[in-house]
């Protein structure tokens, strides 16, 4: 197959173009070209910002492919170029949604289902909070998912949606799990918030991958969209219990009011497996339609932390803060013991 990669190299997309060089497919990939990739040289590489209209026409014109993956669309109006300059272009188009397309529903049930997608949705948080950010993205991916639908319903547009949660890789550049691992290496407690306390049901990168593999060699799926997600829905506890088991070190987890961590603006670094746009999704559609067979949690993580450990990356901003965490601790412990 010929098929087109928009953005993404640094994660996802970087594991996904290997796959498809191994399985034989030639590879084209369309992004800003701002972070140097470690792609192999048979890759073709088309530059520009897929925000702006004229760039994609201007790399596009003329081409078409068998398949186009779509790692980074964030927004209404960017759905509406894509179906215009893709309709009658592409065989198939597969794109990452998000499972905050349900946190912005209210009342969805958790783990949220496929069928859970429509509902009345929650209003905009303040404008300057961080829920803020969370919620538009949110939304903005419904857009994107609505005018897929309506576009597979009036012109047979040929998408796939897949809706990933957080996203558990050795390449992840937010570092979060290596945020957790920092704080267990160095045996001081793990502050997180005591409200909300969510399980967690994320998803190796490996298997998102493996999702793409399975409708590209299927067929399967155009026109519906999958939730995409580990077996396993685990306790923040059960989480860091596992990791720090890896690491041969205790998990300590202290919680306290949200509203006190927020204060000292430790949120969401000081646990961010903790807020509540952390999305629980359920996989069962994706196992009886895909026949998708997902990692098991203790293995990947196991993976995670062993990299991780021969592989350690800077430490994180959210770490520099760590010592602040720790005082602010012994004083919280000094109050309420009185």
């Amino acid at each position: 197959m010929n098929i087109l990669i928009i953005g993404g190299t640094r994660n996802v997309g970087h594991y996904l173009t290997s796959a498809l060089l191994e399985a034989g497919h030639r590879v084209t990939v369309f992004n800003r070209g701002r972070t140097p990739d470690e792609l192999r040289a048979e890759v073709e590489r088309l530059q520009g910002d897929r925000t702006l209209r004229a760039d994609l026409d201007k790399a596009l014109r003329g081409r078409t492919f068998d398949a186009v993956i779509d790692n980074a669309i964030y927004k209404g109006a960017e759905a509406e170029t894509i179906l215009e300059l893709l309709n009658g272009r592409t065989g198939r188009y597969i794109f990452l949604s998000t499972g905050q397309i349900y946190l912005v529903r209210e009342g969805a049930p958790r783990p949220s289902k496929e069928v859970d997608y429509d509902g009345r949705l929650m209003p905009a948080p303040k404008l300057e909070s961080y829920g803020h950010q969370e919620w538009l993205y949110g939304m903005d991916k419904r857009r994107i998912e609505d005018a897929m639908v309506s576009a597979w319903e009036t012109i047979s547009f040929p998408y796939t949606s897949l809706r990933i949660p957080m996203i558990s890789s050795e390449r992840d550049h937010f570092h979060r799990l290596y945020n957790y691992i920092l704080r267990l290496k160095d045996e001081g407690p793990i502050l997180a918030p005591e409200t909300p306390n969510y399980p967690l049901r994320h998803v190796y990168v490996a298997d998102v991958v493996n999702a793409i593999m399975r409708l590209l060699d299927t067929g399967l799926g155009i026109g519906k969209a999958y939730n995409i997600a580990q077996e396993e829905t685990v306790t923040l506890d059960e989480y860091l219990n596992l990791v720090g088991g890896f690491l041969g070190v205790q998990a300590e987890i202290v919680r306290i009011a949200s509203s006190k961590l927020e204060a000292q603006g430790f949120l969401p670094d000081c646990s961010p497996f903790s807020e509540r746009w952390m999305s629980e999704l359920d996989n069962t559609l994706s196992k009886e339609e895909l026949g998708m067979v997902y990692t098991p949690l203790p293995v990947y993580l196991e993976k995670l932390v062993r990299f991780y450990t021969h592989n350690p990356p800077p430490k994180t901003a959210s770490y520099l803060r760590r010592r602040a965490e720790l005082t602010f601790l012994e004083f919280y412990r000094q109050e309420t013991s009185v």
